[in-house]
């Protein structure tokens, strides 16, 4: 079986991207504006015509289609102010992964906006405890610390337990998901731009296409497509063996800029524009 997950950020209202999520140099770059999300879920919405799927629903996919999901990290306040009412209006739910040392602080959701987009029929998960800036490198007992932690404190103010996650800044390993396996996670989403699903410990690793400010409306929708990325009509046919291959290849602790390069490709690939590496 096969997946196509979207990763986005903060969706932001007037350019001020400060108000939600993370601040600092680098950051921006993975906030929309509400206008250019907006733009993306329509295109989405052009391609295809049945809600996203959530995680625990995929065991349920029993045709060829390839489900699409919708993931959103860092526990942003853009979550429940822009992100979660845009997607009330097509009847669509997301996966919200918070970072839980964030919870309250400002520009982070607080306990009741969790509980509220719980109520909405989205999926919340932990985004780790503290955010490491390379989660790959941190040592056993702190990625067990990260998940264990997190995922408590999740399940306790939710009243349920928490069992999907996210890896921060995409960096994966064997060793995060086996950690996060132990931890009681069930499904992690890593940043590997990658259609495939592997198992470790009983946990699914699902990668995702990281959504960046400034990329076209028709990269989100021709992501999600018909299910049939690899051969798709809006494609030349020199180019569907391609994206096919940039599809379905991982990276392994995913170095960010061979993450993003690849991206830039199969953005030129779906748009017929040159790019440069």
């Amino acid at each position: 079986m096969r997946v196509i997950c979207l990763l986005y950020h903060d969706v932001i209202e007037e350019s001020d991207w400060n108000s939600s999520g993370f601040t600092g140099p680098g950051t921006a770059k993975y906030k929309l504006s509400r206008r250019e999300f907006e733009a993306h879920v329509e295109s989405i919405a052009k391609m295809r015509h049945e809600p996203p799927k959530l995680a625990r629903e995929l065991t349920t996919v029993i045709d060829d289609t390839v489900p699409f999901l919708l993931t959103f990290d860092d526990g942003g306040e853009s979550a429940i102010r822009a992100v979660a009412g845009i997607l009330k209006e097509l009847g669509w739910s997301g996966h919200f992964f918070v970072t839980v040392d964030q919870i309250g602080k400002k520009g982070f959701l607080n306990p009741e906006q969790i509980r509220s987009l719980r109520r909405e029929g989205h999926v919340i998960g932990s985004h780790s405890f503290s955010h490491p800036m390379r989660m790959s490198r941190c040592s056993e007992g702190e990625l067990v610390n990260q998940w264990t932690s997190s995922v408590k404190i999740l399940s306790e103010i939710l009243n349920e337990q928490v069992d999907t996650a996210s890896v921060p800044g995409g960096y994966y390993s064997n060793r995060v998901g086996e950690t996060a396996a132990r931890a009681g996670i069930r499904v992690l989403f890593n940043s590997e731009p990658t259609t495939a699903i592997h198992n470790v410990l009983g946990c699914r690793v699902l990668g995702r296409y990281n959504i960046s400010r400034g990329m076209p409306p028709g990269v989100s929708g021709d992501l999600e497509g018909n299910g049939s990325i690899g051969t798709s009509r809006n494609l030349p046919r020199h180019s569907q063996g391609g994206l096919t291959s940039l599809l379905d290849t991982g990276c392994c602790e995913n170095d960010e800029v061979i993450c993003e390069s690849r991206l830039a490709v199969l953005i030129s690939i779906l748009t017929g524009s040159s790019c440069r590496l």
